[in-house]
This record gives structure tokens, C-alpha cells and sequence, in this order.
């Protein structure tokens, strides 16, 4: 079967409970998958998004949400199991944490039966679904055999497997068939301890090139971002913003960097088109930071 024309995004859909002045958490959709699924719709893009989702209220939810935001689920699956919840924790600074239930959820059940066939222009893959078992491994080995640029994203969640050896044992595998690398300083960090700085970061970038692997994108919240490829290092500053949260940021310039690859192809991404790229990635993840959860921006927004 042919798709070519589509975006695959793989990973997961959760609900985050945010918390509010009053204490009652608002159910806000989630999941690094959904926020890059969402993204890339409200971009225009043709966008399929891949994951269990529950009957249960917050499937009903997810759905709906997903939906108007333009995002196609057919090649989802339903199910009775429950939706992931993440219980969201606000530092002053407008960073989140989590605190996560995905224990026999519909969110994490990947598996060969139901994962689609198909050749799309691009696929993404990330966050929790690359980490949580048994749908893990049946999902790396699904993604292995798509025929098309992969863009990873690990959205480290050291809540949620605390071992580092195991969880970089983990990433360094998904990087293993990855074109695109895009993960923000603080999953370098958690990952290498050894790294200090952004130079450090930038050393450990280069390590991660190969054949296949020919860009690398590490964000520095309000900082901006680095890219690095074999041939160039070039970084970007942030757009100033107020910041409400930084939820779906991330996800937002991974959304990013699969626009361009759909657009013009990954060789226009890693040479001349890199720079004007990560200004466009800087600029929508600062949109994304001035509104609660994750909501990032359409297209006309950033034409503004």
C-alpha cells in the first residue's frame, strides 16, 4: 500500500491533569505523540496518528481533540483498555514534570496486529511508547521496516524508568534507525551525566551521526536551539515570549522538522534549509509556550 503523500506519527496519546489555582486538575490531551500529531495538522499536513485509544471519557476526549485539530486516526486502534493519565507539576518557571499511570493502558498496546502497512513521506516516532513494554519493542521493529525519513524524539521521562543505562541502552537504539534526532538539553543531560554545557552537548551531538543519522537538534528552551549535522553547526536564540507553560514546546519544533522533510526533503533540511527551519521551529515553540498545555500553532498563525 502506498501513502506517500501522508505523515505518520507514532506514540502516545494521555491525558495530563494540570493543576489549577483552585486544586481541581483540568484534563488537558497529551502525550509527545498527539502534541507533534496536532502539530503537524494545524500546519496542514497531512497527519495520521498512531496509537491505542480508550472508549473511556478521557479516549472520548483524546479523540475529539485530535480530531479538530485535523489529525486522521484511522490508523489508530480502539480499545476498552484505559487511557495513560500524567499528573502535571508547574516550577515557577513554567517547566513541567510528570508523574505518570500507563499500567495496562490502551495507550501503550502496540502491537503487530493492528500497526498499519504502508510508505508515508515521513515518520515520526517518540516519547513514552518507545519505553514502555511490551509495545516498545513491537513498535521499534514496526518503525524499522517503514520505508521512509524517520525523525525520533526520546522526550526523556526519568519518572517513568529511572535507570539510566537502560533508558540510554533504549535511546541509542531508536537513534539506530533514525534520520532525524531532535531531544532537548535537559534528556542530554539526564542521559550523560558527563555533559557539563553546551559544548559538551554539541560533542555528544556528533557522536550520534552516522550514515543514517545525518542531523541532530538539541533545544535550549528559552535559549533556542542547535542543530548539527556532519558538515555545519548552527544555532538559533529563542523568541521571547511570556511563557505560561512549556508543554508541547518540544513536540512543536519536532513538528517542525518534519514539515521541512515533507516539504523539500531531508537533504534540503540538513544543508541550506537548516537555519530558516530552526528560526521557523524557535518561533512556533514560542507560541506553543505562551498558552496552556499544548497548543501549538496553525500556519497562519505563524505567517504572523
Amino acid at each position: 500500500m502506498k501513502s506517500g503523500d501522508e505523515v505518520w506519527v507514532a506514540g502516545e496519546v494521555l491525558i495530563d491533569l494540570i493543576p489549577t489555582k483552585d486544586g481541581v486538575p483540568t484534563p488537558i490531551v497529551g502525550g509527545g505523540g498527539a502534541n507533534t500529531a496536532k502539530a503537524l495538522a494545524r500546519l496542514g499536513i497531512k497527519t495520521f496518528f498512531i496509537d491505542g485509544i480508550s472508549r473511556d471519557e478521557y479516549g472520548a476526549l483524546a479523540r475529539k481533540e485530535l480530531e479538530e485539530s485535523g489529525v486522521d486516526l484511522k490508523y489508530s486502534n480502539v480499545s476498552d483498555k484505559p487511557t495513560a493519565t500524567a499528573k502535571v507539576m508547574i516550577a515557577p518557571d513554567g517547566g513541567a514534570t510528570y508523574k505518570f499511570s500507563l499500567a495496562g493502558t490502551a495507550t501503550f498496546d502496540f502491537n503487530q496486529s493492528w500497526l498499519p502497512k504502508g510508505e508515508p513521506r515521513v515518520l515520526h516516532v517518540g516519547t513514552l511508547a518507545t519505553i514502555i513494554e511490551p509495545g516498545a519493542t513491537a513498535l521499534f521493529h514496526w518503525a524499522k521496516e517503514i520505508p521512509a525519513p524517520k525523525v525520533f524524539d526520546p522526550n526523556v521521562r526519568p519518572s517513568v524508568l529511572e535507570d539510566k543505562v537502560r533508558y540510554r541502552e533504549i535511546v541509542e537504539q531508536c537513534f539506530t534507525i533514525s534520520n532525524v534526532i531532535k531531544l532537548s538539553e535537559d534528556d542530554l543531560f539526564w542521559l550523560y551525566p558527563a555533559a557539563k554545557d553546551t559544548d559538551d552537548a554539541i560533542t555528544i551531538a556528533h557522536s550520534f551521526l552516522t550514515k543514517e543519522t545525518r542531523l541532530v537538534v538539541i533545544t535550549l528552551g528559552a535559549e533556542g536551539l542547535i542543530a548539527v549535522t556532519h558538515e555545519q553547526t548552527i544555532s538559533v536564540p529563542g523568541v521571547h515570549t511570556d511563557v505560561v507553560d512549556t508543554v508541547g514546546a518540544g513536540d512543536t519544533v519536532g513538528a517542525i522538522l518534519v514539515e521541512s522533510i515533507y516539504n523539500h526533503g531531508l537533504d534540503y533540511l540538513v544543508t541550506e534549509g537548516l537555519q530558516g527551519v530552526l528560526s521557523r521551529a524557535a518561533k512556533a515553540a514560542a507560541i506553543t509556550c505562551s498558552r496552556p498545555g499544548a497548543q501549538p500553532p496553525t500556519v497562519a498563525e505563524l505567517l504572523l
